[in-house]
């Protein structure tokens, strides 16, 4: 059975995404960038995140040219730099985004991280952009229990859609008080680089023993454990970036895989659970 992750509007979605962070960088790739997309929306995983700062708009050029005769069967995720969420500015960066990515609405707009600009403007802001119909939803990134905490007290705070984090097996610090905090609200936890970032940490999660061991032993890849581990939770969606159809049809396929309690003593010998409140993790 697939796992799915319900928003406060009903909005349903698999609880794997497509993530676009390091695309449209290299015209070499870009033909099997669009085609990697293409091929993710094909295999049901409609959730496409990016954001202005990707490649300075490239990866959302990468993003409208995938979804050219697809945008109706896509649910599509954009972020804006904090520098850029105050009232006016806001709008202008949600436009150039929808034109980047030959479309006229987003389904979901964070603000990427927190800034110098108050969260009041950027509400005010969100609330503008969803009158004019340009944003269906809106909601946040990088924030931490006291940031969602201090949007929760703002008029129309209550409406924010979703906490995009860093959230993998090697960063488990949110589970500690921000991912209860966040379920207690309803509201869904986008888990950003679910398999770590490329690098030693991640080596160091592929070649672990453990992992192996159990990947083994339930026929699939390391990398399609480490996703069925992030959503094992209600309310989590993990968004990895896949630039190959290979790749893409791996995580698509991790969204059948369940853990058994062993699995995940296992896991959790291996990577213990937080036991304290840990400093956000970002990357």
């Amino acid at each position: 059975m697939s796992r799915t992750v319900t928003f406060s509007d009903g909005a349903l979605l698999p609880a794997i995404g497509q993530g676009t962070w390091y695309m449209g960088e290299d015209p070499a790739l870009r033909n099997q960038e669009i085609a990697a997309l293409q091929c993710g929306i094909d295999a049901g995983l409609t959730l496409i995140d990016t954001a202005e700062m990707y490649a300075d708009g490239g990866a959302e050029k990468i993003v409208g040219e995938a979804l050219v005769g697809r945008r109706e069967r896509a649910w599509l995720v954009s972020k804006v730099y904090p520098w850029n969420a105050s009232e006016v500015d806001a709008v202008e960066a949600c436009e150039r985004s929808l034109r980047r990515l030959k479309t006229d609405y987003l389904d979901l707009y964070l603000l990427h991280w927190r800034g110098n600009i108050p969260l009041e403007e950027t509400l005010r802001a969100m609330q503008n952009l969803q009158q004019q119909g340009k944003i269906r939803r809106w909601g946040v990134s990088n924030f931490d229990t006291d940031d969602l905490s201090e949007l929760l007290q703002e008029e129309g705070g209550e409406d924010c859609a979703t906490n995009q984090v860093l959230y993998h097996l090697a960063s488990r610090g949110i589970q500690y008080d921000l991912l209860p905090q966040c379920q207690q609200l309803a509201m869904p936890v986008m888990a950003y680089c679910p398999l770590a970032q490329a690098g030693r940490l991640r080596s160091e999660l592929m070649g672990h023993p453990v992992l192996s061991e159990i990947a083994q032993r339930k026929r699939i890849s390391v990398a399609q454990l480490l996703l069925a581990w992030v959503i094992r939770k209600e309310g989590v969606i993990a968004i990895p970036k896949a630039s190959s159809i290979a790749h893409v049809e791996e995580n698509a396929a991790a969204l059948a895989v369940t853990l058994s309690s062993e699995d995940l003593m296992l896991i959790n010998q291996a990577f213990p659970p937080p036991s304290t409140k840990m400093p956000l993790d970002v990357v």
